[in-house]
């Protein structure tokens, strides 16, 4: 476990862990499966002992969460056009996706940033809003404020268990990384909550179901 600690620590001191940081950031835009907000929780975590610099982290996790999310919008802008001409314009999933287009239409800001906080959540929607030709300036604005507000909300999580645990950076990690999840967990819930009462003014299981629609529909469009 020592050994474990000290090549956290050899590896956090380093100054190539920003340039690690902001690469997994970026893969993690369009390559769900690697961790960038377990990256950055624990760089914040080794950032309350000095080494690596806090402002820095943000930054870093900021700017390739943004280039990875354009890297997305650009993928479902190129082939994810091409797939939705190509449905039955009567068939079920048309209708999805014209319901996550009226979404993102009236709420997009909202619901790019609400995504960034659901695992996997981000990606479906910036495929979906390139697919589905959202604005690029519309989306760069705001996916500037989701990334920015992430890579802070990340950091600092990071940060608050590293002081809590100034001499245990492992109790500090684990402390950080269960704030992550509840966080995570009380947006999930209180999205469920307000999915099922729009579902139920509607008085039409699915109808309107945004943002949930907008995460878990593009998946059967591909």
């Amino acid at each position: 476990m020592m050994d474990l600690l000290d090549l956290l620590h050899d590896t956090m001191s380093s100054p190539w862990v920003y340039l690690a940081i902001f690469a997994i950031a970026v893969l993690d835009g369009f390559f769900p499966v690697v961790p960038s907000e377990t990256a950055v929780i624990t760089a914040g975590v080794f950032a309350a002992s000095g080494a690596p610099y806090l402002p820095a982290v943000i930054l870093v996790a900021a700017a390739g969460a943004l280039v990875g999310d354009h890297i997305s919008y650009a993928i479902g802008r190129g082939g994810g056009t091409r797939l939705l001409d190509r449905l039955p314009p009567d068939g079920r999933r048309r209708a999805a996706i014209d319901r996550a287009r009226r979404g993102i239409a009236t709420r997009g800001g909202l619901i790019l940033t609400v995504a960034r906080y659901i695992p996997g959540g981000r990606t479906a929607v910036t495929l979906t809003m390139g697919a589905v030709r959202y604005p690029r300036r519309r989306f760069l604005a705001f996916d500037a404020l989701a990334a920015g507000s992430w890579g802070l909300y990340s950091a600092l999580v990071g940060y608050v268990g590293g002081l809590a645990f100034e001499q245990d950076p492992l109790r500090g990690l684990l402390l950080g990384l269960g704030l992550a999840l509840t966080v995570t967990v009380v947006v999930e819930v209180v999205r469920w909550l307000r999915n099922r009462r729009r579902t139920a003014r509607a008085g039409e299981p699915g109808t309107d179901a945004v943002p949930a629609g907008a995460v878990s529909r593009p998946a059967d469009a591909r």
